[in-house]
This record gives C-alpha cells, structure tokens and sequence, in this order.
C-alpha cells in the first residue's frame, strides 16, 4: 500500500499544512499551443492529403506564396519560422508536384525565387475553399479571430524576450 497522501486531501508539507498545487499540463500556456498545434495538424491532415500534399508544411508554404509570390527562399523561411536547410527540401517536393518553380535570382545568384505556378495557386484556391471546416471545427465561432491574435501576439512577444526586447 502506498504511503502517499490521496488526492482529496492534497499533498501536505511540513509541518501538516496543505503544499500548493503543482501545476498541470492543462496548466501551461505552453503545452495547449503545442497540442493545440497537433490537434491542427489532424484536422488538416485530409485537406492537406486531398490537395496531393504530405505536410502541413508544404501547406503553409502554398499559403505563404499565395499571400506574396516571388520570394527569396530566406524570405519565406524568415515568414514560415524555417531555415534554408528546412525549407529547401519542402520546396524542392512542391516543386516536383508542380506547385512551385524555383529560379536564381539574376540580380543576386546566390538567392533562388520561389514562384506559384498556375496548378500552386490552383491548389490555394481549392485549400482556401475547404479551410472554412477548419474553422468550424475548432467551435470558437466569433471568438475565432480573437484567439488567432493573442496566439500571435503571444509568439511576436515571446520571439522579443528571446531577443532582450520589451514587448509590444
């Protein structure tokens, strides 16, 4: 048998009085974003699937280039949170289903442009179409909006501590 208290009567500190509660999983901002995030990428599993792609990555890409096409592949890591060596191999599939083209940039050779090709923004187009699921499910209704952007705050404000900076 056991010696540890039961969980109605908590755990008890020294001297006989109640300890404070330790913290939860359900308890960290941090772990809701993360299995909010794994939970996103279940639910858009078949969107991404019936679009021909194998990633929420290569998704969010489409999504990216449709937002501004033409980009430097740098340009597009520093907007997807990915770096060259990440994004690269990503592209280079798009690329080989025919969703993007890359090019070197004849005014700098050392950058490649990553451009939609018209069957890319066909695929956006089809995306954005069946997105508005995504939405529904999620069940937060009007509050949709408001969720998106304290998400986003909350990782601008993060990146700024990271960088020493205030936040905004």
């Amino acid at each position: 048998m056991s010696s540890a208290p039961s969980s109605e009567a908590g755990p008890q500190a020294a001297g006989g009085t109640q300890a404070s509660k330790v913290p939860g999983l359900d308890d960290f901002l941090c772990f809701a974003v993360y299995s909010a995030n794994l939970a996103f990428g279940r639910a858009y599993k078949p969107l991404i699937e019936s679009l021909g792609l194998s990633s929420y990555t290569q998704f969010i890409a489409l999504v990216a280039l449709a937002e501004q096409d033409d980009q430097s592949v740098g340009s597009l890591g520093e907007k997807l949170f990915l770096e060259s060596n990440t994004l690269t191999p990503i592209l280079k599939k798009l690329e080989a289903l025919g969703y993007v083209s890359r090019r070197r940039d004849p005014a700098d050779e050392r950058q490649v442009i990553v451009s939609l090709t018209p069957e890319g923004r066909r695929v956006r187009e089809t995306a954005r179409a069946l997105q508005g699921g995504i939405r529904v499910s999620s069940g937060l209704g009007e509050d949709f909006p408001v969720v998106q952007k304290a998400v986003v705050k909350a990782r601008d404000n993060l990146l700024r501590a990271v960088r020493g900076q205030p936040p905004a």
